[in-house]
């Protein structure tokens, strides 16, 4: 697959490439994917009943983070599923090393590919749940699945948002320190990337979703569980425990009424088909002077 660290010109996103796939091996390794981005999947998924094509091939892009496999089998129990993942040992974890050998009967198996060896046209459906925002090139991406998907195939897709964690991001600012994350891209701008890539009438909307927590350690867990801050502009050194401490502290006394900590998510969707490909236009066209007559008659 193409180096998520990757950046081609235009690419809309200035992101530490190091800090991106340190947060991916990290995210990797863990049990499960966060429940966020599951709770995403199944709302994703709620949303493939307004489609009425069957795809026979699926594309589930960054499958383990996006913890959607389960319900793309359960929507089209008849597809193949490709699975392309953005790090190595990600595809080593989705190709099945180290998988038990009473790996349930009746459970397929996905065939893992790196993006460059997905069929031009070979899809019908490009499934990326909650990956976008990881991606330094989000238009080369889009690309990638725009190629992949057959005429009338079509994308579905979500990431965060840039109101995400604005509640942390106000901290950060009254507080004088450095960013706590990169910005994420607003849903118009990746409609426009959608249609720049060749996609027919994206359909883009967004949802904010509040989650709470007992206390701030709860809360900074969570958050770490969902990424990394991999803004250039983030603090360049080590932060001390006293630092620690003092974030946990200014954290808690954000507390509600309620006596728990909220903060916001911002979930973005987009939706496209693949349309046929226009023919080109002529750089000369010559129309005979007799065609012109009759359209000019037919007009009167």
């Amino acid at each position: 697959m193409a180096d998520p660290s990757a950046r081609s010109e235009g690419a809309a996103r200035a992101l530490d490439a190091a800090a991106v796939n340190r947060a991916l091996r990290r995210l990797g390794a863990a049990p499960a994917a966060p429940w966020l981005h599951g709770e995403v999947a199944r709302r994703m998924a709620e949303r493939l009943a307004i489609v009425k094509l069957q795809p026979q091939v699926v594309l589930d892009w960054s499958s383990f983070l996006g913890a959607g496999a389960a319900l793309l089998d359960a929507a089209y129990p008849a597809a193949r599923r490709i699975v392309v993942e953005p790090t190595p040992a990600l595809r080593e974890r989705a190709a099945g090393a180290g998988r038990p050998r009473w790996w349930p009967l009746g459970r397929r198996v996905p065939q893992v590919l790196d993006a460059e060896a997905v069929s031009a046209g070979g899809v019908q459906l490009v499934w990326a749940n909650m990956g976008l925002h990881a991606t330094i090139d989000p238009p080369a991406v889009l690309a990638q699945w725009q190629r992949a998907l057959a005429v009338g195939g079509f994308v579905m897709f979500s990431c965060f948002g840039p109101d995400t964690a604005r509640e942390l991001r106000a901290l950060y600012r009254r507080l004088g320190w450095a960013p706590p994350g990169a910005p994420f891209v607003d849903m118009h701008d990746l409609g426009d990337m959608a249609l720049h890539a060749g996609f027919a009438d994206p359909v883009m909307d967004q949802e904010q979703i509040t989650l709470s927590w007992p206390d701030a350690a709860a809360l900074v867990a969570e958050l770490r569980g969902l990424g990394a801050n991999a803004s250039p502009d983030r603090f360049a050194g080590l932060r001390t425990p006293l630092w620690r401490e003092r974030l946990l502290h200014e954290l808690q006394a954000l507390a509600q009424a309620d006596g728990r900590l909220h903060m916001t998510f911002e979930i973005v969707y987009g939706h496209a088909f693949k349309a046929a490909p226009r023919m080109p236009l002529q750089a000369e066209t010559v129309v005979p002077l007799e065609a012109m007559r009759d359209a000019m008659r037919r007009r009167r």
